[in-house]
């Protein structure tokens, strides 16, 4: 008689636990990859920069105070963040209609074709990792990437 495998409840602090744990190599794979793919195309790009242009695809029209917002800087680093991308065309910056002392962000059509081809080329990658993943991990995996990402959305809509 062979013994049954006994199916254990994981509670949500073994599960906090083990993202904790799991998040960080994850983020400093994507980093590695997004400035190593950044570097191919014309317009190298740090990380803070990426996640700025990605911020800016989700947030057309954002303002500069949204934007250091969103990365954790001050006025002065998102300023010139954008100054920076501002050169390289990837991001427009006008003025608010409304407000002449705000300016209003947006992403160029070459920012837009940048970060596409940077995530492109980070999620090939990502896909070769997983390659050799069984079909029914992989299927566990997005399950679980979906919970999660239905479970905090819910806080950042909040």
């Amino acid at each position: 008689m062979t013994p049954k495998k006994v199916a254990t409840e994981v509670t949500s602090q073994e599960c906090a636990a083990k993202m904790m744990e799991t998040l960080p190599i994850i983020t400093q794979f994507f980093r590695a990859e997004m400035r190593r793919n950044a570097s191919f195309l014309t317009a190298s790009l740090s990380v803070p920069q990426f996640r700025m242009l990605a911020f800016l695809d989700r947030h057309p029209g954002a303002s500069l105070s949204q934007v250091a917002e969103h990365l954790g800087v001050t006025m002065a680093t998102a300023s010139n963040l954008t100054e920076r991308l501002v050169q390289k065309n990837l991001v427009s910056k006008v003025e608010n209609p409304q407000e002449r002392r705000h300016v209003v962000l947006n992403l160029t059509e070459n920012g837009k074709y940048h970060l596409q081809q940077v995530r492109a080329m980070t999620s090939a990658r990502i896909a070769s990792v997983l390659a050799d993943v069984p079909k029914e991990q992989l299927q566990s995996v997005v399950e679980g990437l979906t919970v999660l990402y239905n479970a905090f959305e819910q806080t950042i809509t909040q």
